[in-house]
């Protein structure tokens, strides 16, 4: 089990991918869409709004809206994921990971993992 700053700096490490990406691209793919994931082995969730590329992954406060992408995993998953992000089909065929979101969030998804 990992603490939840190390999955935070995993996500954040996952999330400055986008900045490869170039700012049209960005808004192409992922507009203002909200992603959160929940760390189900240390209850805590994270949210990053994913268009902008540069925001911070932060801890979800209580009274946060839903994300338009909900992914949920234990802390080993997350930190895995942000090292080999390809791992996340298997992951989710193996019940490691829950996802909710569209199919059209679910291939904005495959973009970023």
């Amino acid at each position: 089990m990992h603490t939840a700053e190390e999955c935070q700096q995993a996500l954040q490490k996952l999330a400055r991918r986008l900045s490869e990406l170039t700012p049209q691209e960005r808004q192409e793919y992922f507009g203002n869409r909200t992603v959160s994931v929940t760390v189900s082995d240390i209850n805590v969730t994270f949210v990053t709004v994913l268009g902008a590329g540069d925001d911070p992954v932060r801890v979800a406060g209580p009274d946060e809206p839903k994300a338009d992408m909900r992914l949920t995993m234990p802390s080993d998953e997350v930190i895995s994921l942000a090292e080999q992000p390809m791992n996340i089909a298997r992951a989710w065929i193996q019940g490691k990971v829950k996802i909710e979101a569209s199919v059209k969030d679910l291939f904005r998804l495959r973009r970023l993992l």
